[in-house]
């Protein structure tokens, strides 16, 4: 689990951005900053409208790894909410379940993260919740199963992951295996290298 592909490293260069946020994905951007293919280093002209709003919508739907169907979903549920469009769009990204897995850092990636939560591996609140789309809220506490706490890849990445920075929105115990999501973060808190504003305009075009 949590081994990277070939395709996910070349969305990350053709995008441009490290989509899986994590560092061996940047590494390969390090070496290979430009898009994959013979023609990948070749300056091309200036894109269209539609294109730079396009790339800025793939960008955030590889960022939070989602199909195109849960996206638009999403999108269209922040469009009728209270609030700024595009910041309610990425709180309610980042409210879901296997997003905030993968950020306390008991999955390595969102893509490992959907597997422990389909499997079980994670609790909400003392239950077992298998949707990877579950919207978390705040004050939910979440904490690896009695079970999962003896799978290698849980105990590793829960090790890994200790020194590295937190999120002010969020707590996690190590020792304990369990965190709490404190509430939803405001759009300055997210570092996401995406202009949700280009990605109203796709959708609203």
């Amino acid at each position: 689990m949590g081994r990277y592909r070939g395709p996910i490293v070349k969305i990350a260069r053709r995008l441009g951005v490290n989509v899986a946020e994590t560092e061996k994905v940047q590494k390969f951007l390090d070496r290979r900053p430009y898009a994959p293919g013979q023609h990948g280093q070749k300056r091309k002209g200036r894109p269209s409208d539609y294109s730079v709003r396009l790339r800025e919508k793939q960008k955030l739907r590889f960022i939070y790894d989602v199909s195109e169907t849960q996206f638009r979903n999403l999108f269209q549920e922040a469009s009728k909410r209270e609030g700024v469009t595009g910041t309610v769009f990425l709180q309610l990204l980042e409210s879901r379940l296997d997003n905030v897995v993968f950020r306390i850092g008991i999955a390595s990636t969102r893509r490992q993260a959907r597997q422990f939560v389909r499997h079980g591996h994670v609790l909400v609140n003392g239950k077992r919740v298998t949707i990877p789309g579950y919207r978390v809220r705040q004050g939910d506490e979440l904490k690896v199963s009695e079970k999962a706490k003896k799978i290698e890849f849980i105990t590793h990445n829960i090790e890994r992951f200790k020194g590295r920075k937190t999120f002010p929105w969020l707590e996690f115990n190590a020792d304990t295996m369990s965190g709490r999501f404190l509430r939803v973060p405001e759009r300055e808190m997210l570092s996401l290298p995406v202009n949700e504003q280009l990605v109203i305009e796709f959708y609203s075009r």
